[in-house]
């Protein structure tokens, strides 16, 4: 087992994920997404439509797993989150519209906000704040046996 601090790093490093969320049947959803870091806060930020189904059961239940492989498959990173969903962007430079230009601006540079903005409001855009409040993982700089 990794120790926090190790753990922290991995998620840190990373923008890829497996984000997972439980729908009202009882079955695990899970869904590949980027997510932009906080260190501070110890939190994932995803962007998401209301309409999606990640997006639908996060404003529902507020449990969540954020899987983040390591270099190799034997080395992850899980983080137990509880989530919290933005309002969903209306007006150009709301909340929701500013948020969403954090978070993709992570990934993507040079956006132009008037049709970045245009564009979530069209796609019913929001972002789901993931706080981690258990972490547990294996973190190895190689595999087993390699």
């Amino acid at each position: 087992m990794a120790d926090e601090q190790e753990l922290l790093k991995l998620i840190a490093n990373s923008k890829e994920a497996i984000l997972a969320a439980v729908t009202s049947a009882g079955y695990p959803q899970l869904t590949n997404v980027f997510y932009a870091w906080d260190a501070q806060e110890r939190t994932a930020r995803v962007s998401t439509t209301a309409a999606r189904v990640k997006g639908r059961i996060l404003q529902r239940d507020h449990h969540a797993a954020l899987h983040v492989s390591g270099s190799h498959f034997f080395s992850y990173a899980v983080a137990e989150c509880d989530a919290e969903t933005s309002e969903v962007a209306t007006t150009p430079g709301d909340d929701a519209c500013r948020e969403l230009l954090g978070v993709h601006s992570t990934f993507y540079a040079g956006l132009e906000e008037p049709a970045f903005f245009q564009q979530m409001i069209d796609e019913g855009r929001l972002v789901v704040r993931l706080r981690v409040r258990r972490l547990y993982g294996v973190v190895m700089a190689e595999p087993p046996g390699g």
